[in-house]
This record gives C-alpha cells, structure tokens and sequence, in this order.
C-alpha cells in the first residue's frame, strides 16, 4: 500500500458519481477525483489506511483517447463544468452509466430503463448564476466569477465561459469594472471583513427578462444611482426588468438577505414553460435551464397518466412549477414547499395562468403532510439534494398512493430512497434520466412507483 504524501502514477478505469475516477496501483484500488476513465494520472495520496486509498489529482499524462479541446480557458481552474472536455454523447453514457450503477447497487432491479435524454440548449442554457467576489491570487486585483476548484478566496474569470449566455458576462464584466474603479474590498470568509460578496444574475431563457441581485455586507456603502446607471447604460440582448441590492452579514459564504432593497424596476422575473408563465423571486427554487425543465416536466407529466379524478400531492414545489404543468391531468393538486417567498409566488402564479384547482402550503414538507387530510391518488417527490427525509418518507407511505413519482437531482441520494421505498412496499417501474446541466457532474432522474398491491 502506498503511504501517505507518495506520488504515484495510474490508470483510471472507472468512473463512479460525481467525480470519482478509481484505477489500481501495485493491486489496489486508488479513488482520485476530477479524472476520466482511460486517462493516466499523477496524484499524490492523501489517504492511505484501512484498506482505503485517496490521492488528489496532480497531472494528467496521457489523455483519455476520447477527450476533446475544451472551448472553455478556465476548465480545470473553474469548479463549475466536469465535462468540457468530452463530447455531450460521451458525457450521456458517462451519466447515463452512473445511474445505474447506483441503483444497482442499491439492490434496485427489474424496472424499465428508458434511457438519457440531453437538454435542448447545450450552451448558454443557464437561467441563474451566482458569482463570487474574490481575487485570483493572494493579494491580486478584484475578481468576479466562480469559486476556483480548491480554493476558499480565488476566483475564475467569466471570459469564454460557455453555460451562460453573453448577457451574464457583460453584466459581470461592468459590475467587476463598477468596483475596481472604486477600489472597493471583497468579504474576506476568514477575516469576516469586506464589502462585495456575491452577484446573482437570473434571466427568463424565453422572456429574455434579467433580474440583477448585488449581495454585500454592511461594511461598506454602494453608490446606487451610478450603479444602476451602469446596467441599464448596458446594450444587451435581453432587458433588465429588476436591480436589487441585498445586505447580508451572515459569516455563512451562502447568499442570504439581512436586507434587500429594489434599486430599479421589480424584484422578480417572469419565465415562461410549456405554455405557463412563472413569476420567479430572489430566493425562490427555479429550475436552472427553463428548456431542458420542459423535458424533464414532460417526462414527469407522461408518467403521471391521464385522469381528471386524481389528486395530485407536488411536494418541495418551488414556485408550483410542477403543480401547475399537472393541474390539467388532475382534479386538484397540492403543493407544499417550506420557502413562504416561493408559496406566495406559486399562488400569483397559478392566478396569472388562470388555475383554479392547485393549492399550495408554506412549511416544513415533513410537517405539512401530517396535517393534509386528502388522500392522493399519485405524489410527485422533487426534494433538495440530500434526499427524502426520514419522517417526510415514511408519512408519503402511509397515504398509500398507488403511485409515486420521484424527480431526483442526486443519483446517490435517489438509490437510498428508492431502496427505502421499496422496503415499504413501493416498485421502481420506470426511470428515465434527463441531461439537464450539459458539462457539469450533475444528473436528474425520473422514476415512477407503484405500490406492490396496486400493480397492473
């Protein structure tokens, strides 16, 4: 067994969810991440005991005899993409074959697999990005971009970033000069001291409307009429219909609201999918590509069947973007989500569409289901990553829908529930994967239940 801090040199022959590429040396398995099967590596163990051993990626020496030239500068420096390096057809067996290794696994087996399908827009597809302020090195200029793989401060530039379309770099790109002429301070996570955290850019893929979001700390002041003045000064394709500045002071490196106040025009953004229009508000979920959500919906909505007498339970709703595409299949669907800001938008929402049989619920998912009194004829699942919890999967059972439809971001955490489910009674049917985030590790899954007892 190599020790600890040695260099070693491997092949890699697998590839396990989301990023663990394994190979042997000298007749052991080594786990290094951020690798691709068929490429051989230099790495450096970090792990070595217990019959485990780890070792961080330190150069690639031959390259994979599949891999292409990324279109993107910054891929390997950026911890935003997985797979620039790879063709989209090379990334869907990749994914495709992680999943089910998963549910294999997992003891899942005798369902009908019906395969991967890829997102409509393979570039610029991205509805919302949240940016970071930082620098590129200790010390360095100011910085606007995503959080460098590894790194807790240093940021990467935007430049030839290809998931987000050219409004998003305009805008960074003006907000980052905005500052730089300022001289002004980046949060520092360590020091608790800085003023620039994040910006939050989210624009409707169909609308083409831009709600702008600048987060910083109270540690500093923001000249906003010249800052406006900037982004609206700005020729884009789309129209920015909303700048807000939020105020957090919480030493979490997450995007939160101490305070936001509306600088310019509204605080939210409108998005249309499949035919429906959604008001989408700062901090409310929405899917990120609003095209590659109409395939996975349309998978959702094929699995639920036809039947106007259903009622329809859309647990972790959002804004009731899955409610509302379903409500035309059912008698009455409810929607629970814990974020009150996404509630209230799912009930204007369903009012701007003219929906009448759709009701949501704010609170905890795991709560709220206790009180329902309703018993659903199918229960629609799209939970955050980590998954079903506990007391929210075993009150879904004892309603005893005959069927579930769970909509999974996670393929680990999907393996573990269905696992659990089919301890209580329910069989995967059907699963379908859906490419909703080309070039990143990320994979949604769509499967379909039935309790034992309801089956055909």
């Amino acid at each position: 067994m190599p020790k600890k801090k040695e260099l070693i040199e491997l092949y890699i022959d697998e590839l396990a969810f989301p990023n663990k590429g394994r190979g042997l040396f000298e007749g052991e398995r080594v786990m290094v991440k951020n690798t691709l099967p068929g490429e051989k590596v230099l790495a450096c163990v970090t792990k070595a005991k217990h019959g485990r051993i780890e070792a961080a990626l330190r150069e690639v020496l031959e390259k994979a005899p599949y891999e292409i030239e990324p279109k993107c500068g910054q891929f390997g420096i950026c911890g935003g993409c997985a797979y620039q390096n790879i063709s989209c057809e090379k990334e869907n067996v990749i994914k495709k074959n992680q999943v089910l290794k998963l549910l294999e696994t997992a003891g899942i087996k005798d369902f009908e697999f019906e395969g991967i399908l890829s997102s409509p827009d393979l570039e610029g597809y991205r509805n919302k990005c949240e940016f970071s302020f930082g620098d590129s090195e200790k010390g360095g200029i100011l910085q606007l971009g995503m959080r460098k793989t590894r790194s807790m401060y240093e940021v990467a530039s935007l430049a030839d970033c290809n998931i987000i379309d050219s409004d998003y770099r305009e805008i960074a790109g003006t907000v980052l000069e905005f500052f730089r002429s300022r001289n002004e301070t980046f949060f520092h996570k360590k020091l608790h001291e800085g003023f620039l955290r994040h910006l939050v850019v989210r624009k409707g893929r169909v609308t083409g409307e831009i709600l702008v979001n600048l987060v910083t700390s109270s540690q500093s002041s923001l000249a906003e009429e010249e800052f406006v003045n900037a982004l609206l000064g700005l020729e884009l394709a789309g129209k920015i219909t909303g700048i807000l500045h939020t105020v957090n002071d919480n030493i979490a490196d997450v995007v939160a609201a101490d305070e936001m106040r509306i600088l310019y025009g509204k605080e939210f953004f409108t998005e249309t999918i499949m035919g429906l229009e959604f008001k989408v508000t700062p901090f409310s979920f929405f899917q990120t590509n609003s095209k590659g959500a109409e395939v996975l919906y349309s998978v959702a909505k094929d699995y639920a069947g036809d039947s106007e007498r259903n009622v329809i339970f859309d647990l972790y709703c959002g804004t009731g973007t899955i409610a509302q595409i379903m409500s035309s299949k059912a008698k009455k669907v409810i929607g629970v989500e814990l974020v009150e800001e996404a509630v209230e938008a799912a009930k204007e929402n369903a009012r701007r569409n003219g929906i009448e049989n759709c009701e949501f619920i704010a609170g905890d998912v795991g709560r709220v289901i206790e009180t329902l009194e309703e018993k659903p004829d199918v229960i629609i699942v799209d939970p955050p990553r980590e998954g079903l919890r506990p007391n929210a999967l075993e009150k879904l059972v004892e309603f005893d829908a005959p069927e579930i439809i769970y909509i999974s971001c996670k393929p680990t955490s999907l393996a573990r529930d269905l696992s659990l489910l089919a301890e209580k009674g329910y069989k995967a049917e059907k699963i379908k994967c859906v490419n909703q985030f080309p070039r990143t590790r990320h994979i949604e899954t769509v499967c379909l239940l039935r309790r034992r007892n309801k089956l055909d």
